[in-house]
C-alpha cells in the first residue's frame, strides 16, 4: 500500500493488485478475520488517498478508480453501494474544499442524482450532506453566493430530502452576502415551517442574517426570542450594532455579554470598532488592556486584531499609539499598511503618509489596493499635493495594475477643486469612463464655495447634485452649500429662497452632533442643547470663551450661518450654539489637570467659524483641542491648526 501512495501521478491509472489471503505464514496464529470484498479494500485505499489530495487533476484520477472499483462501474450490492455513496461523499467534499473546483463539484452531484434516479444507487434520506456540502462552497466563495441560493431552490425543488438545520446557515450567509432580504426571508420562512427557527445555529445565523441587511430591529427580536444563546450570539449581535452606527447600544450588549460569557477576541473587535465609532480612546485604551490580559500571547500574533486596534488608536485621534501599534506588529498583510497610510492622512500628514506607502512598496508579497490609493490620494487631498496626486493617480493603473474606480475619481476630483483647478476637475469628471455620481458634484460645489469661483458656477454645480439626488431622495447637503455660496457673496434674498425651498421639499438640514469622553462615559451634544445636566456650567464657560477669544482677535463669520433668520444677532447666537462648542467647553470644565488634552468628535464638517474660535480657544486657554469632523482631524494647538486651513 505504501508502494501505491508514493506512486508517480500516471501510477494511479493502473489499478493496484490486492494480495490474497493465502499469502499470510502459516507459522503465525491469526486472529480470524472478516473476508473483505473488492470494494471494501478498494475504499480503505482510496479514503487516504482523498484525505491527501489538494489539487483537482489528482482528485480527478481518484475518481476515475472509483468509477472502475466495480466490473460494471455501478455497484449493485447494498455495501458496495454503500461505499460508492461514501467515496463519493469525500470527492465532493474534496472538489468543493477551499473552492477548488466548484464546476466539477456540481458535475459530481449531479452524476450522483442521475445515478439515484436510475435506480443504481439509493440515496439515503439524511443525504443533505450532498447539498450541504456544494452550497456550503459557493456561501464561502468570492464570486458564486448566487449560485448558493439557486443551489439551494433546486434542492426544495429536487424535494428528495429537506433543508436541515446544516443547511440553513450556509444559505443565509450567502443571502447576507447578497444582502438579498426578500430570498432571506424566504429561507427564515422555510426553517420556521420546518421547526429548525430556534436552533442556535440557525438563529445565529438569521440574526447576522438582517443585521448585515440593515434590519437591526428584526436582528434584535431573533436574538431576544432565542432561549438558548451561545457566544457566538452575542457576537453577531453587537456587531450587528456597530455596523449600524449604534456604538453606545453595542456597549451595552457587551456589558451585558460579560456576565454569561467571557469575551473572545472576535467579542473584542466588535468592542474595538464600537470605541472607535465613538472616538472613546480611554475605553478603546481598556479593551486593549482587557485583551493582553485575557487572551496573553495570542494578541501580539494576530494580524486581525493588531489592525482593529491600529485603526482605533487613528480614528480615536492617538496618532503615537496607532504608530506604536504598527511598529510592534511582528507581521503585516495590506490591511496594516492600509490602516497606516489612511491613519497619516486623515490627520494631514501627507508626507508621513506617502513615505508608508514607500516603504510599503519595500516589503515582500505585500501589493497596493484600491484601498491603499484612496489613502494616498486623500493625503494628497487633505495636504493640497496636486502633483503628488496626479502622479500617483496615473501610477495606479500603469505601475500597479489597480484600475480607478469611482472612490478614486472623487478624491481628485476634490484634490483639483479644493486648489482652485475647478476646470481641470471637470474635465477629468467629463473623461470618466463611469458616471459621476452626486458626492463628486457635491466635492465641486463644496470646492466652489471654498475657492469663490463665482454664484453662477456654484449653481450648475447645484443643479447637477439636484439632477442626480433626484433619482434617490434629496438631502441637505448641497442647498446648504448652496446657501453658503449666496451669504458669501451677501445675496441675502436668495438664501431665503433656498430655505423656502428646503421647507416646501420637507427637507431638513442633518442637526451637527458633538461628542466627548470624559471619565470613561461619552458625552453627546446637539447645537443649542440643554439636556446635559451640567448645563449651566457649560453655558457659564461658553461666556468666558467668548470673553477670552474676542480680547485675542475673534469675530464671527456670519456667513456661516445661513440657514437661520436674516437678522445678525440670530446667525450670531446661532453660531454660538454649535455643537463642538458644547463640547469644547465641558471639556474645559472637565478638565483633570490644566493643559490636558480636549478630543472633540463631530459628525459634520467644522464650519469656518467654529474652526477660527478653536484655535483662539487653544491660545486662549493653553489647552490642546483635537477635533475629528466627517473628513479628517484636526490638531489645534498655540493658535494654530495642524490643517493650516486648508480643509
Amino acid at each position: 500500500m505504501s508502494a501505491f501512495l508514493v506512486a508517480p501521478a500516471n501510477a494511479l491509472l493502473r489499478p493496484p493488485q490486492f494480495p490474497s489471503c493465502s499469502s499470510a505464514r502459516a507459522d503465525v496464529v491469526a486472529s480470524p478475520v472478516i473476508p473483505q470484498t473488492e470494494e471494501q479494500r478498494w475504499r480503505q485505499l482510496l479514503v487516504p488517498l482523498l484525505a491527501g489530495c489538494r489539487d483537482i487533476p489528482r482528485l480527478k484520477q481518484i475518481h476515475a478508480l472509483v468509477l472502475r472499483s466495480s466490473t460494471t462501474c455501478i455497484p449493485s450490492a447494498a455495501s458496495s453501494a454503500r461505499d460508492f455513496i461514501f467515496l463519493y461523499s469525500r470527492i465532493l467534499h474534496v472538489a468543493a474544499s477551499d473552492a477548488a473546483d466548484l464546476h466539477y463539484a456540481t458535475r459530481v452531484l449531479n452524476h450522483l442524482l442521475l445515478l439515484d434516479d436510475s435506480g443504481a444507487v439509493h440515496l439515503p434520506t439524511a443525504s443533505s450532506f450532498f447539498w450541504n456540502t456544494l452550497i456550503r462552497a459557493h456561501a464561502r466563495s468570492s464570486h458564486h453566493q448566487h449560485a448558493a441560493v439557486d443551489l439551494y431552490r433546486r434542492m426544495l425543488l429536487d424535494g428528495r430530502v429537506p433543508p436541515d438545520k446544516y443547511t440553513f446557515p450556509f444559505v443565509l450567509r450567502a443571502c447576507a452576502y447578497l444582502f438579498a432580504l426578500p430570498e432571506g426571508e424566504q429561507v427564515h420562512g422555510h426553517a420556521v415551517k420546518l421547526g429548525l427557527a430556534p436552533d442556535v445555529y440557525v438563529a445565529n445565523s438569521l440574526v447576522h442574517f438582517y443585521a448585515t441587511c440593515g434590519r437591526l430591529e428584526l436582528a434584535c427580536r431573533i436574538f431576544d426570542g432565542m432561549s438558548n444563546r451561545s457566544l457566538v450570539s452575542w457576537n453577531v449581535i453587537i456587531d450587528g450594532f456597530v455596523a449600524g452606527g449604534r456604538y453606545e447600544d453595542a456597549l451595552d450588549l457587551f456589558r451585558e455579554m460579560q456576565r454569561e460569557f467571557t469575551p473572545d477576541t472576535f467579542s473584542m473587535q466588535s468592542l474595538i470598532g464600537a470605541c472607535e465609532g465613538l472616538g472613546a480612546l480611554s475605553l478603546g485604551m481598556w479593551a486593549h488592556a482587557f485583551m493582553l490580559r485575557r487572551c496573553g500571547g495570542d494578541v501580539p500574533g494576530d494580524v486581525l486584531v493588531n489592525n482593529s486596534l491600529l485603526d482605533m488608536y487613528a480614528k480615536c485621534g492617538s496618532l503615537v499609539l496607532a504608530r506604536q501599534m504598527f511598529d510592534r506588529m511582528p507581521s503585516r498583510d495590506v490591511a496594516s499598511w492600509n490602516a497606516m497610510i489612511l491613519g497619516f492622512a486623515m490627520h494631514g500628514l501627507a508626507k508621513e503618509s506617502i513615505q508608508t506607502f514607500a516603504s510599503m512598496q519595500e516589503e515582500d508579497g505585500v501589493k497596493p489596493n484600491e484601498i491603499t490609493f484612496i489613502g494616498i490620494l486623500s493625503a494628497c487631498n487633505h495636504g493640497g499635493l496636486v502633483s503628488e496626486g496626479r502622479t500617483h493617480f496615473t501610477s495606479m493603473a500603469s505601475v500597479y495594475g489597480v484600475g480607478p474606480r469611482i472612490e478614486h475619481y472623487g478624491c481628485m476630483v476634490d484634490l483639483l477643486a479644493r486648489a482652485g483647478l475647478v476646470d481641470e476637475a471637470l474635465d477629468l469628471v467629463s473623461t470618466m469612463p463611469c458616471k459621476p455620481d452626486a458626492v463628486i458634484w457635491r466635492s465641486l460645489l463644496d470646492a466652489c464655495w471654498k475657492s469663490k469661483a463665482g454664484v453662477e458656477v456654484g449653481e450648475s454645480m447645484a443643479r447637477r447634485v439636484f439632477e442626480m439626488e433626484e433619482e434617490e431622495s434629496l438631502t441637505s447637503g448641497a442647498f446648504v452649500l448652496l446657501s453658503r455660496i449666496y451669504a458669501s457673496a451677501n445675496r441675502w434674498n436668495e438664501v431665503g429662497l433656498v430655505r423656502k425651498l428646503m421647507s416646501e421639499q420637507g427637507i431638513r438640514k442633518v442637526p451637527g452632533c458633538s461628542s466627548i469622553e470624559v471619565g470613561g462615559a461619552v458625552h453627546e451634544f446637539l447645537a443649542g442643547d440643554t439636556r446635559h445636566p451640567q448645563s449651566e456650567k457649560i453655558y457659564a464657560m461658553l461666556r468666558v470663551m467668548e470673553e477670552r477669544v474676542g480680547l485675542v482677535g475673534y469675530a464671527a463669520d456670519l456667513s456661516q450661518a445661513p440657514m437661520v433668520a436674516e437678522h445678525d444677532d440670530e446667525r450670531r447666537r446661532s453660531l454660538r450654539l454649535h455643537s463642538e462648542r458644547l463640547a469644547i467647553a465641558f471639556g474645559l470644565i472637565s478638565a483633570r489637570q490644566p493643559g490636558a488634552s480636549i478630543r472633540i468628535f463631530k459628525n459634520l464638517r467644522v464650519c469656518r467659524d467654529c474652526h477660527e474660535m478653536t484655535k483662539l480657544v487653544t491660545l486662549a486657554f493653553g489647552v490642546e483641542i483635537i477635533v475629528r469632523d466627517r473628513t479628517r482631524f484636526h490638531h489645534f494647538k498655540d493658535g494654530l491648526c495642524s490643517c493650516a486651513d486648508y480643509w
